[in-house]
């Protein structure tokens, strides 16, 4: 017997159905940088809902995408969190697993490029170097390979004075002065969407400002130095922070939410003479801004307890306006034009 994709549908909807009870909390996985957020409105919906509080698990965007995308039924996630849109490789296995979703924005949101705000670790005193460069440093600190008397050679550049000579000497710049301390940036780790967004709004477009996005150089910036310039972290990014108070000579990667909070800790560069702050992120001035994002699977809504409510309380003013409960936590909101389409879609659920 044939068995056709109407029929696995039919039997999975089944099995869901048949195993509603078996879980009467939502379940969520994903971003770490739309963690606080979604934990923020779990909080509230299960104060006010009547509804239990959803469990949520910070697995980063792309480990929270292969667990959503591999099936329907309670002992698979219902919502994923995601700090970059979904993929079309990520789309094509939810496809063959027969899963549906809707895609919801939340917000809007900026990488920070950041450093202690003291050079004495753990302290108060004495104001730690900020950094105002081009994300054209970024890139070429922490691509694999550069391009040198044109070859591609394994970076060779040690410290922040060797990539503040070679930006100058690829942009015909004078260079900015950078100190001679040694190249030590904390960075997130592949499953995570802001790993992926660092890799498209810092190094590929810092290539493109280094004239090496041609060529054989074109995807040098795809792969990141495993000299210790480039230094692997998990999903927790609270830990990144407090890596840096206790380390001023590194520098991490991480979302706005994560440096609004502890500005009392660490600051953030200046990028192509653009702040990090509100204002930057909102225009979409700043290079490293991004929207966010959150995706339920439509097979769970009505089946899973209060789904359907949970992003109803998600996709609201009173979370996401400016005067909503998730702005002082650091979340940009986004323009009325974008939200009117956040609610809109919620007729799709």
């Amino acid at each position: 017997m044939r068995v056709t994709p109407f029929l696995v549908g039919i039997v999975a909807s089944l099995a869901i159905s048949s195993g509603a009870q078996a879980r009467d909390q939502i379940s969520i996985v994903g971003s770490s940088t739309v963690y606080p957020f979604a934990t923020i409105v779990a909080e509230k919906f299960g104060q006010s809902s009547g509804f239990k509080t959803p469990v949520i698990e910070s697995t980063g965007s792309g480990g929270g995408m292969k667990l959503f995308c591999k099936g329907i039924g309670v002992e698979h996630p219902d919502i994923t969190n995601a700090s970059r849109a979904m993929k079309s490789k990520e789309a094509k296995l939810c496809e063959a697993a027969n899963v549906k979703f809707q895609e919801f924005v939340v917000g809007n949101d900026g990488i920070a490029f950041s450093n202690s705000l003291y050079a004495v670790p753990n302290s108060n005193v004495n104001k730690n170097v900020r950094f105002e460069i081009s994300i054209a440093h970024i890139a070429a600190a922490l691509a694999h390979d550069v391009l040198v008397d044109g070859k591609i050679v394994a970076n060779p550049l040690a410290t922040w004075a060797d990539v503040d000579a070679y930006v100058a000497g690829r942009m015909g710049t004078d260079p900015l002065g950078l100190p001679a301390k040694k190249v030590a940036v904390l960075v997130p780790p592949p499953t995570s969407g802001t790993r992926d967004a660092m890799g498209s709004l810092f190094m590929k477009a810092g290539w493109k400002k280094l004239g090496l996005y041609e060529g054989d150089s074109k995807n040098s910036y795809k792969k990141l130095r495993e000299d210790g310039g480039a230094i692997e972290v998990g999903e927790n990014d609270n830990l990144i922070i407090e890596k840096l108070a206790g380390d001023p000579t590194l520098f991490g990667v991480f979302g706005y939410s994560f440096f609004d909070q502890n500005r009392d800790k660490v600051q953030s560069s200046v990028l192509d003479g653009v702040e990090l702050n509100f204002e930057n992120i909102s225009s979409y001035k700043y290079p490293g801004a991004r929207p966010l994002f959150f995706y339920v699977k439509t097979q769970h809504v009505g089946v899973i307890p209060g789904l359907k409510e949970f992003v109803q309380e998600f996709v609201s003013e009173k979370a996401m306006s400016m005067d909503g409960y998730l702005f002082p936590a650091g979340l940009v909101p986004m323009s009325d034009a974008d939200f009117a389409k956040q609610k809109a879609a919620l007729a799709n659920l």
